[in-house]
């Protein structure tokens, strides 16, 4: 005798109320036998249309009846972790020998019979107090379970999805593809040729990822020990050629995550534990070391590096080939090796729409903050009422939080004459 876990099982199950016509399972022998029962009741909603005044259980519901006790047999012994549905293919050799009426308990027994890869063949027994009602044998298909979880995707024929893997439908899974285990894609997604994607991984919506991109690979940190750390990527991002993300590790959290709308163009990495918002761009080759933080509208030029523990703040411009080794300040131009601030991202922060009132005070701030000591000029900023605005009290917070200290380095004269603000 087996034990049957009976959520899991319904979940399984292609049926959903009120078709599910098997009241208990009463016993189990794992790949060989199975019996339940079903109890006939005048409440039975066939019974309101068929043969009013003299009610008959339907002979194809008694097949169907059979057909999902089979199905649990199918589903519930040896290789069952392969199959992820089963449903009535045929019936031979039916014979309906008892009228079937409100109030009969009905004993169903399947046995096995002889199986392949996609089908299965049973016999099945209806009987009423040990009095055979029905009997027929069903022939049984089979799904694996890898094409269940991938029901309304397209799937190369050379690509490697692991059956417990979760595809979303409508997503296009290209060739020589590589999914692992445990990851899960959502719908309308986009996987591009030779991409792998491993680990504990998820990714939401709508997303495109192009060949050669690798996702939810172990992190490059000599420290990680193998721990079940995870990748989280939201809806709608274009992820390009030979982009490389990598999941967390446990010491920095165990998440790596990016959010919706965001552009990584070709060979840019995402190291482990870093978190990017919405609405980034990141440059061809663009490099997050571990643990950084990139705020919304951020945008990170080719080539760039950002040191590991730094933060990107929101709508903040990285110049390409720029190494930023502080807090990258939020509305501003960040620019160099080593990074050195060049104003506000005027250019940016104008196509998002700010207004001229509030680009003019972030203007002002920023001179402020680069021209006097960081404490006073935070000081000097929080006393002018001309300075205060939601993005301004912003910088100033960007700055009080900072751990590793802010970018502030200015130009020397000689660079700015011949930088435009």
């Amino acid at each position: 005798m087996s034990a049957i876990n009976i959520p899991q099982a319904i979940d399984r199950l292609c049926y959903r109320y009120p078709s599910p016509l098997v009241d208990a399972i009463t016993e189990h022998e794992p790949g060989r036998r199975i019996k339940a029962v079903k109890n006939v009741t005048v409440n039975e909603d066939f019974f309101q249309g068929h043969f009013p005044g003299a009610p008959v259980m339907p002979g194809v519901l008694m097949i169907e009846t059979l057909a999902q006790v089979a199905t649990i047999l199918l589903m519930h012994g040896p290789g069952s972790a392969a199959v992820g549905r089963a449903w009535l293919r045929g019936v031979d050799n039916a014979k309906f020998r008892l009228q079937v009426v409100p109030g009969d308990r009905l004993t169903l027994e399947v046995t096995a019979g002889p199986r392949r890869e996609a089908i299965a063949r049973v016999r099945a027994v209806a009987s009423i107090n040990d009095k055979v009602a029905a009997e027929a044998e069903l022939v049984m298909g089979l799904e694996s379970a890898c094409a269940k979880s991938t029901v309304g995707a397209d799937v190369h024929p050379t690509a490697i999805v692991h059956p417990s893997a979760q595809i979303g439908a409508g997503t296009v899974i290209g060739p020589y593809v590589t999914i692992g285990e445990r990851v899960r894609i959502g719908r309308d997604c986009r996987i591009g040729a030779s991409c792998v994607i491993d680990g504990v991984t998820e990714i939401g919506d709508g997303n495109q990822i192009f060949p050669m991109t690798s996702i939810g690979l172990v992190p490059q940190d000599l420290k990680f020990g193998g721990e079940p750390t995870r990748v989280v990527i939201g809806d709608r991002n274009v992820i390009r050629e030979f982009v490389t993300i990598h999941r967390g590790t446990a010491g920095g959290g165990g998440l790596t995550s990016i959010g919706n709308h965001n552009l990584l163009m070709a060979y840019t990495h995402v190291a482990h534990d870093c978190h990017v918002g919405n609405e980034t761009i990141f440059g061809n080759a663009a490099t997050l070391a571990g643990h950084v933080e990139v705020e919304d509208y951020a945008n990170v030029g080719a080539f760039s590096g950002v040191h590991q523990f730094c933060r990107v703040g929101k709508y903040a411009f990285i110049g390409g080939y720029s190494v930023v080794t502080k807090d990258a300040l939020p509305f501003a131009k960040t620019v160099g090796n080593r990074a050195r601030i060049y104003g506000i991202n005027t250019i940016g922060l104008t196509r998002r729409g700010f207004s001229q009132e509030t680009i003019a005070k972030l203007r002002r701030a920023y001179r402020v903050l680069l021209h006097a000591n960081t404490s006073r000029a935070v000081a000097q900023i929080e006393r002018d009422p001309a300075l205060q605005s939601p993005e301004v009290r912003y910088v100033v917070d960007f700055i009080r939080s900072s751990k590793r200290g802010v970018g502030l380095r200015r130009p020397s004269r000689r660079v700015e004459e011949v930088v435009e603000e």
